[in-house]
């Protein structure tokens, strides 16, 4: 039987993002500065997000730093339901998600199945803005999906 295709030849741009669930954003910034800032901070609350298969709201506190291109998201759950809870329930801190941004984030969901990688966590904001978190089974790193034009939160602009 034939092995899946990696992901890396599946014509996915590059990695865009880290994202990293804390416990303490304020004490992570100030651990972190000197590598990732200065950071971007700003509410990344998710109202009305699909969550494992229902809705689910979440409060979300998050700040945005760089190493060159690559984003650092440093991440601290508040409330509510999402898979940075489940990672902060499980004990766990540190590294939680790769990030590439995409054109097309429900065609990347459908190409990206074959793998084994299903949808935990969705929310299309508007006509050009989407994101999905994506699982598989026996990975502990989810990959993040995100479809929004160039400009975003933690986007450099260029000038």
């Amino acid at each position: 039987m034939n092995s899946p295709a990696a992901l890396d030849t599946l014509g996915l741009p590059p990695l865009v993002q880290i994202g990293f669930v804390v416990r303490d954003l304020e004490q992570s910034m100030r651990q972190y500065a000197r590598l990732y800032g200065p950071w971007q901070r700003f509410d990344g609350s998710v109202p009305g997000a699909t969550y494992r298969g229902r809705a689910a709201d979440v409060q979300l506190d998050i700040a945005i730093g760089h190493s060159g291109a690559l984003e650092i998201e440093l991440i601290q759950w508040r409330s509510g339901d999402s898979p940075h809870r489940e990672f902060i329930e499980r004990g766990r801190e540190g590294m939680h998600h790769v990030q590439y941004r995409v054109e097309d984030a429900d065609g990347w969901i459908a190409r990206l199945a074959p793998l084994g990688y299903r949808p935990i966590w969705y929310k299309r904001w508007c006509a050009d803005t989407t994101f999905a978190y994506l699982e598989r089974r026996d990975d502990p790193l989810i990959v993040e999906l995100l479809q929004m034009p160039p400009g975003g939160p933690g986007t450099r602009l260029p000038g």
